[in-house]
């Protein structure tokens, strides 16, 4: 999709050089990705510790290993 933007020249040059991107287009690809993988941690972040326990989980324990005696 093409779309027309207007951006200052300084901060798409900074913004460049701390992404490393070869384009402009690279350049706003990278910055919007790195927008919607932040909004999605902290979505996940708020549901930290929501969920409302009423015991500890299950966990699994392994039976004893028994020793024999030396006869």
């Amino acid at each position: 999709m093409k779309k027309t933007f207007n951006v200052d020249a300084d901060l798409l040059k900074k913004a460049r050089q701390a992404c490393g991107a070869d384009t402009d287009t690279d350049t706003l690809r990278l910055g919007l990705e790195s927008l919607i993988r932040r909004n999605a941690y902290e979505q996940l972040r708020k549901f930290r510790g929501s969920q409302l326990m009423k015991s500890a989980p299950p966990r699994r324990h392994e039976a004893p290993v028994r020793k024999r005696k030396a006869a």
